[in-house]
Parts: C-alpha cells; structure tokens; sequence
C-alpha cells in the first residue's frame, strides 16, 4: 500500500478582504512546499474565484459549505457546480460550526457529502465531540454515529480527508495531546476497517483539528495514524507556512 499523503487545511471562516488575503497569498505563494504533503486553503465563498485566481496552483482551494443540489430556490446557499466553476476542487463539509451553530443535522450533512463527492468534489468531512460529551465518556459513540451518516453516502473514498475536530478544542486554545489524538484516530481506522474495508481504512486520510498550532504541529503530525491538519486562526497568520513546513 503506497503510504498516505499528508494533508494540510487551512480554513479561513469568516475572516479577510481582498487587502489581506493579498497579503497572505503573497506569503503562501512563495513558500517551499513538501512535494509529498497536499495544502488546501478554504477562503468565504465570496472569494473563492480571487482566491483561486491568484492562489499557486500547487495549493488548493475549497468552500466551506455546500448545499445537496446542483440549484434552485435556496436563497444564500451554494452548490458544487458553482464551487467548481470558480476552480475550487474540495469542500468542507460538518464543520462544528455548520453544525452547532447553524442546526445542521448528520442527515443533512450526509445528504451534502453524498452530493459533493458526486459531483466530483474533494470534501473534508468534519466529526467531533462537545466538552460533556468526552466527559460523559461517549466520544466514541459520538464520532461512530457521525461517521456512519457520511459512510452512507459515499462510494468513493479517494475523494473524501475525514477531519477529527474535538470542539472542546476549537477556537479555545485547548489543543488534545498527540496521544488523545493518535487513540482517536486509531479508533477511527479500526471503525473504518470493520465497517467498510482494509482498502479504505488504510487509504483514508484522517486528520487533526482542533487549535493546532506551529508549536504544537510537529509533535501531533509524528503520530501513526494523524495524517494532517485542518488549521482555523493560525491559518491566516505567517505560522501556517510553519505547520506545512514542520508536517
């Protein structure tokens, strides 16, 4: 089996202008990357087309959110077609914030991957667990629902990076240790192994998010079964360029 990738996302939420993602670019585009490490950028959707635009080519670049069909009345939202028409290839799709903060269901969110890999999109499917969930000891009961949704609307596996994103560890500073992470992603490959194959237990990439940081970057990526990171906040600061180099 031909060793995975590694993965490395930035998503850039609700955050930038055209002034400073300038800026940010211009950093990115003249950073020296591992040929054997895949970066992708996710910028607001209002700027995917400038940022893919003026973007290296060797960097992708994803949406934050797609809806489940190609068009229609569904004022705000937007469909892989347009993604894709504006050069985009991946998508992130059951963000915590997607679905914590904007309701959004494991069945909508299935019903989206299902569309998006359809479509021929890369989707980075976020799973996770809140603070009183790990405490009340069901994390993994948590993240095997979660997976088992996606895993019902996906045919093909080469199109999908699972994303493991602890929201107790998003956005609060509190990262997990490079070993709860390894156990959760271990657990993770092993679910894949008995529910769907060895082929795509050993093929999917399954990466780290949560706070992660260029001082907390190397230690996490040294784990077995972490095979990259999606970065929030530090990915619009120059230590992004440090999380690729040290991956």
């Amino acid at each position: 089996m031909a060793p995975r990738s590694f993965f490395v996302g930035g998503n850039w939420k609700m955050n930038g202008k055209k002034e400073s993602l300038e800026e940010l670019m211009s950093v990115l585009n003249t950073v020296s990357l591992d040929d054997h490490t895949e970066v992708v950028c996710a910028p607001p959707s209002i700027y995917l087309d400038f940022v893919r635009s003026n973007l290296d080519p060797r960097i992708g670049v994803a949406a934050q959110n797609c809806y489940k069909v190609a068009k229609g009345a569904f004022t705000g939202e937007i469909s892989p077609a347009m993604i894709k028409d504006c050069g985009a290839d991946w998508v992130i799709l059951g963000h915590s914030e997607r679905r914590h903060v904007f309701g959004e269901s494991d069945e909508l969110i299935g019903q989206k991957v299902a569309h998006a890999v359809q479509s021929e999109l890369g989707v980075i499917a976020c799973i996770g667990e809140k603070l009183e969930q790990r405490e009340a000891g069901t994390t993994e009961e948590v993240l095997y629902a979660q997976v088992q949704v996606i895993t019902e609307n996906v045919k093909e596996w080469s199109r999908v990076v699972l994303a493991y994103e602890p929201v107790w560890a998003i956005g609060t500073g509190k990262t997990a240790t490079p070993e709860q992470a390894q156990e959760v992603h271990e657990k993770l490959r092993a679910w894949l192994r008995a529910n769907i194959s060895d082929d795509v237990a050993d093929s999917v990439r399954i990466i780290y998010g949560g706070s992660v940081t260029g001082s907390n970057c190397r230690e996490l990526a040294s784990q077995n079964d972490v095979d990259g990171f999606l970065v929030g906040g530090a990915s619009l600061k120059p230590e992004f360029v440090d999380i690729n180099a040290r991956a």
